[in-house]
């Protein structure tokens, strides 16, 4: 009868996962795993309570991977916040799409179809908290706002003093919805979407095409 040999318990053990920047295979993951938890660490946190080694914590990574990847906290916030705010780099294209003496209309309906979503207004109330809480994240918002979105609303008027426009017009879009979803103003807050549309596209209209 042969004997079963011996178990081998000299045999090497799998590697530890070791800290900092992670093979090139999994970078694409990692990064956006960091992102995902950016975003969810901002909104329930706000700029000020969140931190680095929080976000790093929340994606399962090291802190030095969140460094290595996007530099400071206020990088991290403007990477997170430019991809939740995407949806609404959009509206210059709602300007641009159709008849002049219908854009107050048009870019109205698309801003107030943003907030209206569920999916899109929960990471735009965050990025509009922190700046409201915050002058770092209110740098951040600003600059994200001038140069993707009001500059290039005011590329497609083609009208004296475009930029003001663009300002103005998105002043009055951006006062109403904070009314209408962060501070939830009664009656605008419940009043029907139509109806805020009917009112306040002719205000942005003007602010866009007007003398």
């Amino acid at each position: 009868m042969t004997a079963t040999p011996p178990a081998d318990d000299t045999a090497p053990e799998p590697p530890a996962r070791r800290r900092g920047r992670p093979p090139r295979t999994e970078s694409a993951g990692t990064r956006d795993r960091i992102l995902t938890a950016a975003r969810e660490e901002f909104s329930a946190r706000g700029y000020e309570k969140t931190s680095v080694r929080g976000i790093a914590k929340a994606a399962g990574v090291d802190s030095a991977l969140v460094h290595h990847y996007f530099g400071t906290k206020e990088q991290v916030f403007e990477a997170a916040i430019e991809v939740a705010f995407a949806p609404a780099l959009n509206a210059p294209e709602a300007v641009a799409e159709g008849p002049p003496d219908a854009v107050g209309e048009r870019l109205t309906r698309f801003v107030f179809g943003i907030w209206e979503n569920p999916t899109t207004r929960t990471p735009l109330l965050a990025i509009v908290r922190s700046a409201v809480n915050n002058d770092t994240a209110a740098a951040v918002f600003r600059r994200l706002i001038a140069t993707q979105l009001l500059r290039r609303i005011a590329a497609r008027l083609e009208l004296p003093d475009a930029e003001l426009r663009a300002e103005l017009a998105a002043a009055q879009l951006v006062g109403c919805a904070m009314l209408r979803y962060v501070i939830k103003v009664e009656p605008l807050a419940s009043a029907d979407l139509e109806r805020i549309i009917a009112r306040v596209a002719p205000v942005v209209q003007g602010h866009l095409t007007s003398p």
